[in-house]
C-alpha cells in the first residue's frame, strides 16, 4: 500500500490559543504519528498578508506558533516542516492554477461572497476594500495541497469548500496537461471540539475572548477566573449543556473526570470551586510543554534552522515536481528542439543513462542528451544491481523518480533538472510509442 499524505498549515496572523491546541496542533501531532503516513505541516505566512499589514506581528506569530508546534510535540525529523515563505515554487505553480481556474468559481467562494454580501448590505460597491489576495486566496490554498500533491487535508466543515476547488484545479489542469495532480480529500474531523471562550462565543482572535495556549500560570489562572457563567449560587444544581467552562474541561479531561465534573455540577459545585478544577486540569496537560515553548521563543535561531531544514525537504520534492510542471505547460529551454503537434519526440530530446563503475569501486550511472551534457549524476551505488534499479525507477516515474531518489543524485541546477525532466519524458513517450 502506498503512503498517504496528510497536509495542514495554520496561518500566521496572531498567538495560539486553547482552540487551536485543541481543534488542530494536539490532533495534527498525534496524527502524525499514525503508520504510513508521510505528514506536512506549514506556516501559511503567505496567507497572513491578506489580512495583516503589520510586519512585525506576521513574524512574531511565525515564531510563536512554530514554537507552540515544536512543544507539542510535533517531531521534524518524522514530518515535512516548513515556512510557505521559504519554498518559491508555491506562488509559481499559484500562478500556473490561476490560468486554469474560472473566475466564476472564485466568485462563489465564502470569504469573497461574505465580504460581498457585507458590502451590498452597507449600501457601498460590492468589491469595496476587497483585494485580490482575498479573492485568490482558494487558489493559493489549491497551491499548497497541490505542491506535494497531498491525499488528505484535515480541515473543519467551513473550509471543505476550498479541498473542493483545489479538486477542480487539479483537474483542470490535469485535463489539459495530463495526468499530475492527486485529487485531494478533506479530512472531517467530527470529535474535535470546538471551545467557548471567555464570553461564551467560540474561542477566535476576532472576539478577543482567547485564552493564550502558553499563558504563564500565574495570566492563565486569572484569565479562568474571568469565564463567563451565570448568577447560580453554591449548593444550586448547575447545567453541564452552554456552559463554556465545562466544555473547556471536557476537552482536556478524561471520560472519567467529566463524569466527576458532571456529578459535582448536579451538586451544585461553586463556580469559583469549578473554574479552579479547570486551571489544574489545563495547567496540568500545558506545564510540561511550556518550559520547552519559552526555550523555543528566547532561541529564535533553532526555530529558525528547523524551519529551514524543513524547507529543503520540502523543496526535494517541490523543485523537481515544478520542473516537470513547466515543462508540462511549455516553458522549455529553448537549448533542445521545439516540439510541435506533429513531432512531439524530436530525435534531439532523447537521452540516454550511461552506467560505469569508478576507481572507487563503487557504480554510478548519468543521464546525458545528444550533445553529451551531463542532465542527471547518480552518487555511488555498491553493486550494478541497485543502480540499475534506480535507473530503472527513473524511468518509469520521471520527475516523481527525481524526487524519490533525490538523497542518491548530485544536486544540479534547475535548468538541468527541467532538461533531465523533459529527456525522461521523451523516453517514455519514445518507449510508448513502441
Amino acid at each position: 500500500m502506498s503512503t498517504v499524505r496528510f497536509l495542514t498549515g495554520i496561518t500566521t496572523s496572531g498567538t495560539p490559543h486553547l482552540g487551536n491546541y485543541v481543534g488542530s496542533i494536539r490532533p495534527a501531532v498525534r496524527a502524525s504519528l499514525t503508520p504510513g503516513v508521510e505528514s506536512f505541516y506549514f506556516l501559511a505566512d503567505y496567507h497572513a498578508l491578506i489580512k495583516i499589514d503589520e510586519p512585525a506581528r506576521i513574524q512574531r506569530s511565525t515564531l510563536e506558533i512554530a514554537a507552540s508546534w515544536l512543544a507539542a510535540g510535533l517531531d521534524p525529523s518524522h514530518v515535512t516542516f516548513y515556512r510557505q515563505s521559504d519554498v518559491p515554487e508555491i506562488p509559481e505553480l499559484t500562478w500556473f492554477l490561476t490560468c486554469v481556474t474560472g473566475k466564476g468559481v472564485l466568485n462563489r467562494a465564502h470569504a469573497y461572497k461574505a465580504s460581498v454580501d457585507k458590502n451590498t448590505a452597507a449600501g457601498v460597491d460590492p468589491d469595496a476594500d476587497v483585494t485580490a489576495g482575498l479573492f485568490m486566496y482558494p487558489v493559493l490554498m489549491g497551491a499548497d495541497i497541490l505542491m506535494f500533491n497531498a491525499h488528505k487535508v484535515p480541515v473543519g466543515r467551513d473550509q471543505i469548500q476550498h479541498i473542493e476547488m483545489a479538486r477542480d484545479m487539479a483537474a483542470s489542469f490535469n485535463h489539459r496537461y495530463g495526468e499530475h495532480f492527486v485529487p485531494p480529500q478533506a479530512e472531517i474531523e467530527e470529535s474535535v471540539a470546538t471551545l467557548p471562550g471567555l464570553d461564551g462565543r467560540k474561542m477566535s482572535k476576532s472576539y478577543d475572548n482567547t485564552i493564550p495556549l502558553f499563558s504563564s500560570r500565574e495570566q492563565l489562572k486569572k484569565l479562568i477566573a474571568g469565564i463567563k457563567t451565570d448568577s447560580r449560587a453554591p449548593g444550586e444544581p448547575k447545567d453541564t449543556e452552554g456552559s463554556a467552562l465545562f466544555q473547556i474541561y471536557q476537552a482536556f479531561a478524561s471520560e472519567e473526570e467529566t463524569a466527576t465534573l458532571r456529578q459535582a455540577y448536579a451538586r451544585g459545585i461553586a463556580w469559583g470551586d469549578a473554574k479552579a478544577l479547570l486551571f489544574e486540569r489545563i495547567d496540568q496537560e500545558i506545564a510540561p510543554m511550556r518550559a520547552a515553548y519559552e526555550d523555543y521563543m528566547a532561541h529564535p535561531e533553532k526555530v529558525e534552522a528547523l524551519l529551514l531544514a524543513g524547507a529543503k525537504k520540502a523543496r526535494a520534492i517541490a523543485t523537481p515536481f515544478m520542473a516537470q510542471l513547466r515543462s508540462a505547460v511549455g516553458l522549455r529551454g529553448l537549448g533542445s528542439a521545439v516540439q510541435t503537434k506533429s513531432d512531439k519526440s524530436s530525435k534531439a530530446t532523447l537521452a540516454a543513462f550511461k552506467q560505469y563503475r569508478e576507481k572507487d569501486g563503487l557504480f554510478y550511472f548519468k543521464l546525458v542528451d545528444t550533445a553529451g551534457a551531463v542532465l542527471l549524476q547518480s552518487k555511488g551505488f555498491e553493486s550494478p544491481k541497485v543502480a540499475g534499479q534506480a535507473i530503472a525507477q527513473l524511468q518509469r516515474e520521471g520527475a516523481a523518480g527525481i524526487a524519490a531518489l533525490q538523497a542518491q543524485l548530485e544536486t544540479l541546477g534547475s535548468e538541468a533538472q527541467t532538461r533531465a525532466v523533459q529527456a525522461l519524458t521523451a523516453l517514455a513517450e519514445a518507449t510508448d510509442a513502441k
